[in-house]
């Protein structure tokens, strides 16, 4: 991968920046933590995201002190100021599962720091919304997320605003839940999930990524995120079956190649397209890029220095 501007670590070389660390989960909990079909091992966990949080430790380390420094120096009194990190990346490549292990090795390892994690699924508009705009087939688009609630949630957070109400989307139903939120409540850490976080929207005057001390991309090869995705979309099949309240339960009641050659068009027509056009050309934006490989295998990180 050509990268200027970053330095390219094979995971055998990463994994030997930091010191083997004692984890503070199991296989069952790192189950429970990753996306559907993700695969990922506790050496996984060893050799790919210590020597990450050690690395993020000490770019926190330096966000406080600039913070501390910069306020005693404008004699401003003393605040917290969140520290948020974006994380990026295609449909299916593994993000999630990315964001949720850091939120759970932060909070076990830094138990003093309060770390809170949300995605931009629930700012998305309302399938009733991109209905009436017409855009609902292109949902995950740019034109499709409420882009002006999303950054005054961000500057809210900024802010310190206490309780601050984000909109709950249900993957289930594939839809936000109406009367439904999750709430963040200023967190030292925020990390902030989702294919859209390091884009720069023409309409736009201030960006998602303008308020990220940190930013993360996981990347891979399309042709594997398409086999990545296919096999989700196959799991969401099966756990849909018996459901008539679950979005893909339309998909599983019709013949298996039926429904599959529905997925290849959605793949192709959809996500391949916003994967090129919106997500991929972001990727060298990010501060730290997380390639994939076979298998779902870190196998190269590059930070940018």
């Amino acid at each position: 991968m050509e990268a200027q501007g970053y330095f390219e670590f094979k995971r055998e070389d990463w994994q030997n920046l930091a010191k083997r660390a004692e984890l503070p989960l199991t296989t069952q909990q790192l189950t429970d933590i990753k996306a559907l079909n993700d695969q990922i091992s506790l050496e996984d966990v060893q050799d790919v995201y210590v020597p990450l949080v050690r690395l993020l430790q000490k770019k926190y380390a330096d966000f406080e002190k600039w913070n501390r420094d910069k306020l005693d120096f404008l004699q401003l009194p003393v605040k917290k100021t969140p520290f948020i990190i974006g994380i990026s990346g295609s449909v299916a490549v593994g993000k999630s599962t990315t964001a949720r292990l850091l939120q759970e090795l932060l909070s076990s390892w830094f138990t003093s720091l309060k770390t809170q994690l949300i995605t931009t699924d629930g700012f998305l508009y309302p399938t009733a919304e991109l209905k009436r705009r017409n855009i609902l087939n292109r949902k995950g688009f740019p034109e499709s997320y409420d882009m002006k609630s999303l950054i005054k949630f961000l500057s809210d957070v900024k802010s310190g605003k206490k309780e601050i109400k984000v909109p709950k989307y249900s993957h289930q139903v594939y839809d936000i839940v109406e009367n439904e939120f999750d709430t963040i409540d200023q967190p030292d850490i925020l990390i902030v999930e989702g294919i859209n976080v390091l884009q720069l929207p023409a309409n736009e005057t201030i960006y998602v990524s303008d308020f990220f001390d940190w930013s993360i991309y996981v990347d891979a090869d399309a042709n594997l995120i398409e086999q990545w995705f296919l096999e989700r979309f196959g799991v969401l099949l099966d756990t849909a079956f018996h459901d008539p309240t679950n979005y893909y339960y339309k998909y599983a009641k019709l013949p298996r190649s039926e429904a599959f050659e529905m997925a290849h068009k959605i793949w192709r027509d959809i996500n391949l397209k916003n994967l090129e056009e919106f997500i991929l050309p972001t990727r060298f934006r990010a501060d730290i890029i997380l390639h994939k490989t076979t298998g779902h295998v870190m196998d190269n990180i590059l930070v940018r220095v």
